[in-house]
């Protein structure tokens, strides 16, 4: 096949940070070529140059056959160049076809032509399998609709490459699936598609080539069928990366939480969470698995005070949580992993330093009053950043500069440092790399065998059932069985997953 991109010993400096060093990288036409690298091995910045959002302190981009430079990113739009960030640029207020037509070319300056437009992104949401309505209002959609409608804006727009960073990290498996089906479609169409990833299983399913980034830095290309899963790991990571777990024997007889017939009623009438019931004891992960938006947010939120339940009770040391406010919990011993780190988990605009102590700030250590101990803040921090092994220039670092990992290491490290009595962790490795995962794991790991009870919930069945001691399945807002990962295959999870209980009263307690 013809090369259709070529980029050319790209460097692009930041102040105090060397993001790309002399990376080359050389995409044919028709292809998925996969960009693998840690979080914050330069891969968003590389692309984020591609598509005009910064420029290159030096190198050159090729585009079928020609030298180019883009002045912003309507510019690499208009030769054929659309990226899908990780994070959407959508706005949720306006429908579909409202935000494919932002910044669009029109034949009128008065009046936009909304019908057509619908009309054209229908005929693409059909020819591609897309399944979206281009009328819908964007807050009204879901995750990965609304992905969807990021891509059908690309190619509304002209876009012959298209740049996915990172499209997975907040897909359920079935919509990984409706995607990559959905890249297939375009790459046999003749479309080029530029994958940005760091999970390495769906870069085997979905890749034709691979580039391996690593500190900034082009390690090598490869053929996909040319290394396995580890060699990629190991090229990636620059060491060999091992994923197994060892856990200690642990003295679990004890309850530390116990959630009796929770139930969150809706204004509709419908049941979010409906007579859950589990217990989570000392020196035990107990892990909560199923398909994304299946009550898992609404029972974290109910046991982190972000919610009141309607009935039952959740009590942790004679503290209902379900009843309680979030500071009352957190005084009380819990630390809490938020779902989306960018909006629950930390203050982007602010530095490392003063993200640290969010949780306590008004502890006597910190400070007292309104006076700030910076000089045991800026101690403690560094010893954060150091022990959890944080990517970051230094602790006056904002948040919202550093990767997806490292952001994740950040609130690990904040949560897990305040040495709590329950840690609740909800998809603690979403959107970060295998190395970041197998330090994340043996953490978590490590608050187990201190004895301190976990409660896991993630969408991902491996992890869940590779940590958890025991595996409570919640489909529709109820349970549908507890059970002991070795005594369960990965079908019967899939069963339960689908709404299918199961009685396990062997694992229940």
């Amino acid at each position: 096949m013809a090369k259709i991109l070529e980029m050319k010993h790209i460097t692009k400096q930041f102040p105090g940070v060397l993001a790309n060093d002399d990376v080359n990288l050389s995409v044919e036409q028709g292809e998925v070529h996969t960009l693998l690298g840690e979080n914050g091995a330069g891969k968003s910045t590389l692309m984020n140059i591609l598509c005009g959002l910064y420029h290159p302190t030096s190198g050159e981009i090729w585009l079928e056959g020609q030298k180019v430079r883009f002045s912003s990113a309507k510019d690499a739009m208009n030769r054929g160049i659309g990226m899908v960030h990780q994070h959407f640029m959508l706005i949720p207020s306006l429908t579909v076809v409202e935000n494919c037509l932002i910044g669009a070319k029109s034949k009128s300056v008065v009046k936009l032509d909304l019908a057509g437009a619908a009309q054209k992104l229908s005929a693409l949401a059909e020819e591609y399998n897309m399944n979206l309505d281009p009328m819908a209002r964007v807050e009204d959609l879901s995750v990965g609709a609304c992905q969807r409608a990021e891509i059908i804006k690309a190619l509304f727009r002209g876009a012959k490459i298209l740049i996915l960073d990172e499209p997975t990290a907040v897909l359920t498996p079935q919509e990984t699936d409706e995607l990559f089906n959905m890249v297939r479609k375009l790459t046999n169409s003749g479309f080029t598609v530029l994958f940005i990833s760091h999970k390495l299983n769906e870069v085997k399913e979905i890749s034709n080539s691979i580039t391996i980034l690593r500190q900034g830095r082009s390690v090598d290309t490869v053929k996909n069928e040319d290394l396995s899963v580890n060699e990629l790991a190991r090229l990636m990571v620059g060491r060999e990366v091992d994923m197994t777990v060892t856990r200690h024997e642990t003295d679990q007889s004890k309850a530390m939480l116990t959630v009796s017939h929770l139930t969150l009623g809706h204004p509709s009438g419908n049941r979010l969470l409906n007579d859950v019931s589990f217990e989570v004891h000392k020196g035990e992960i107990f892990g909560i698995a199923g398909v994304d938006g299946n009550g898992q947010s609404e029972l974290v939120e109910c046991l982190t005070g972000l919610r009141k339940a309607t009935s039952g009770t959740a009590v942790y040391k004679d503290l209902d949580l379900a009843k309680s406010s979030t500071r009352e919990i957190m005084k009380k011993g819990v630390s809490h992993v938020p779902q989306d780190r960018q909006k629950s988990g930390l203050i982007l605009s602010m530095n490392l330093a003063e993200n640290m102590i969010l949780q306590d700030y008004y502890q006597p250590e910190f400070g007292k009053g309104p006076m700030l101990n910076w000089k045991y803040i800026n101690e403690y921090t560094d010893k954060l950043l150091k022990d959890f092994q944080v990517k970051a220039p230094s602790r006056f670092e904002l948040a919202q500069n550093l990767s997806g990992g490292n952001q994740q290491k950040v609130i690990i490290a904040r949560e897990v440092s305040r040495e709590p009595g329950l840690l609740i962790a909800m998809h603690p490795t979403r959107g970060v790399d295998v190395g970041a995962i197998e330090y994340i794991h043996k953490r978590i790991v490590e608050e187990r065998d201190a004895g301190r009870a976990v409660l896991l919930v993630s969408t991902e069945l491996e992890e869940v059932l590779k940590l958890s001691d025991r595996v409570a399945v919640m489909y529709e807002g109820e349970i549908m069985g507890v059970v002991r990962p070795k005594e369960v295959t990965v079908e019967e999870m899939g069963l339960m997953m689908g709404g299918q209980r199961r009685e396990a009263p062997q694992a229940a307690g």
